[in-house]
């Protein structure tokens, strides 16, 4: 059995769970989330702690044990707590800012970039070269991070462009650093 999917998931005070077969909906003091799992997997809540186990030996019910009880983990420490992720912007000339709910980026572009919120996706702006994005679901989250880096990567030789926070940049020496 997965290691990760034997442990039970506790449920803290002010989070209710409701399953409905396969389907899971958590409600808590941030949002709702609801998603439907693998019929393989059995999901029980058992008083305060939520068990998920697998009927059956195959080998797609074993990967995918621990998986579906990380994602029902993470449904319930993001209506609980929720998620977020700083981005920062290196560059001249990089800045960001919001624009109502959205955010505008300059990015050495000709024009300003403007990344519209998604449902449930907050955006925070404490300075101009810091993003955060915040939200409960960690996979929308996490995508929505990406999607802002994609606009500019950091590349390796000067270091610009948009990066996680704590993100190392492997710098590289170019031509003129050959001596």
């Amino acid at each position: 059995m997965s290691r990760i999917g034997k442990q039970p998931v506790t449920v803290p005070a002010g989070v209710e769970v409701i399953i409905d077969g396969n389907a899971v909906t958590v409600k808590g003091p941030k949002g709702e989330l609801a998603r439907e799992f693998s019929p393989m997997m059995t999901i029980v809540q058992e008083g305060e702690e939520i068990i998920v186990s697998r009927p059956n030996d195959s080998r797609e019910a074993k990967s995918l044990h621990g998986l579906t009880r990380t994602l029902v983990s993470n449904m319930v420490e993001g209506v609980s707590n929720g998620y977020s992720k700083k981005l920062q912007l290196v560059g001249v000339g990089y800045r960001a800012a919001l624009k109502g709910k959205d955010l505008e980026m300059q990015l050495g572009f000709s024009h300003p970039v403007l990344v519209e919120a998604p449902e449930n996706i907050t955006f925070e702006v404490p300075s101009q070269t810091e993003i955060i994005v915040s939200g409960i679901s960690k996979e929308q989250v996490g995508q929505v991070a990406a999607n802002i880096r994609k606009w500019r990567k950091p590349e390796p030789y000067k270091g610009k462009g948009i990066r996680y926070e704590g993100e190392h940049v492997r710098r590289k020496v170019g031509k003129a650093g050959k001596d």
